[in-house]
């Protein structure tokens, strides 16, 4: 396939304006549009419309060698172009929602210029929109037979270092309406370090905001431990610079898994100790307030989607707060367990690691406290689990075995560590 595309980039900010000049610099032919003239003007001239390190000069030599150029948006440029960017604002509303008002009109424009194409095009949104944005204006302003198909691909610029941003990306990702235009568009950054995610429209729709939020969170998080440390006398900056140095836990993929709550003897307790540590020093925290409360509320989604399981007879699979261990201190399946039996349940458990005549002290005492018949509840293999029960509930990560094994059983199955999506199912449900 060609490496040199016509691209058409319509917004000339700073997203759209960056993003015009590095493509140009990666070989494309770039064409910039935008409603302020002014800004049509100063790429015309050479210039950036507004300052942002590097962009000068990357304008200056792409205009000077003829791959950008700047104008208006035309049924000829139309026709010649391969991809068509959209780099126009999505502002906030007052409600807090998206204004989608600029994307929906320049589609409508689009669509009104478009004419019987010997190609393809593809429409790439580059603003920050909501999942299903895209299929939406597939559906709606593309609607009318023309040969045209959407792609999401977020962009991640910031300010000040938007050039190096793009050029030396941290992520990349594209998601399309078909595979074939996600790879078209995913084959633009061709010669940039690094590889490009290419994932599903909504998926790609969503990635966006779900790093901004991870970043905000990121902050907040770090203000109030920063907040708190100082209040007791302990350097803020010592106590993030170190944690961070832990890049197996703290700085990784670790724990950012969508799945079931978390328990356990630490995690609970500690967060409880700083909340009450910090409301005696009468400082709010209320991000590392909020954190036991969203855990409750994810637990109690659980619950409701359990309770909905056919049959009366309900097999758990997993009654320790994680894999691989036997301490059943604070687990939230002793939480569901304790609803079911409160909802005329029949209950039966199985977890490879624990053996009632083998538990003792705390955990002992935790159990038994919660579950005063838990010695009839559980049962010493995975086929009288099975066997016993109507609908199966998995809620610790199982091995590959166990799990073919209670597929095999023919089972409704709910898993509650795997938060995933699949056609005419319920999250974490296998069918």
């Amino acid at each position: 396939m060609e490496s040199k595309r016509s691209v058409i980039v319509v917004g000339l900010g700073y997203v759209g304006c960056v993003s015009a000049a590095c493509f140009a610099e990666i070989g494309h032919n770039v064409l910039g549009v935008d409603r302020d003239l002014k800004k049509v003007e100063a790429v015309r001239k050479a210039q950036s419309p507004f300052f942002e390190a590097g962009l000068d000069q990357l304008i200056q030599k792409n205009v000077a060698e003829g791959r950008l150029n700047a104008g208006i948006l035309d049924a000829e440029a139309l026709d010649a172009a391969d991809v068509v960017m959209l780099c126009v604002g999505t502002p906030s509303q007052a409600n807090g929602n998206i204004d989608l008002s600029h994307l929906r009109r320049v589609c409508d424009e689009i669509s009104g210029l478009l004419r019987p194409r010997k190609k393809r095009l593809i429409v790439t949104v580059r603003s920050t929109v909501f999942p299903g944005t895209c299929e939406s204006l597939l559906e709606t302003v593309f609607s009318r037979g023309e040969d045209v198909e959407i792609v999401s691909n977020p962009e991640f610029l910031r300010e000040g270092t938007a050039v190096r941003d793009f050029m030396e990306p941290s992520l990349l990702v594209v998601g399309g309406s078909t595979d074939d235009a996600a790879r078209f568009v995913a084959d633009l950054y061709a010669g940039l370090p690094g590889e490009v995610s290419i994932v599903s429209l909504r998926t790609a729709e969503m990635i966006k905001y779900t790093c901004n939020a991870f970043h905000a969170v990121k902050i907040g998080f770090a203000n109030e431990i920063g907040s708190l440390a100082a209040s007791l006398g302990v350097n803020p900056e010592q106590v993030m610079a170190t944690m961070c140095r832990d890049t197996r836990l703290n700085i990784s993929p670790a724990y950012l898994k969508p799945g079931f709550a978390f328990g356990g003897s630490c995690l609970p307790k500690d967060l409880r100790a700083l909340t009450f540590r910090a409301s005696r020093l009468d400082l709010k925290l209320p991000l590392l307030a909020s954190v036991l409360s969203s855990n409750d509320e994810h637990l109690r989604r659980s619950i409701h989607q359990v309770l909905e399981l056919p049959g009366n007879q309900i097999g758990i699979y997993g009654l320790a707060f994680k894999e691989d261990t036997d301490d059943l201190r604070e687990s939230p399946v002793i939480t569901i367990i304790e609803h079911l039996i409160g909802k005329g349940r029949a209950i039966r458990i199985f977890d490879p690691h624990i053996q009632l005549d083998e538990i003792y002290g705390s955990n002992l005492s935790f159990v038994v406290s919660a579950l005063p018949h838990i010695g009839r509840l559980l049962t010493r293999s995975l086929d009288q689990l099975i066997s016993a029960s109507d609908a199966l509930v998995i809620a610790q990560k199982p091995t590959a075995e166990a799990l073919a094994q209670m597929k095999a059983s023919g089972l409704k199955i709910i898993d509650l560590t795997r938060l995933v999506l699949k056609a005419d199912c319920a999250p974490g449900t296998y069918t």
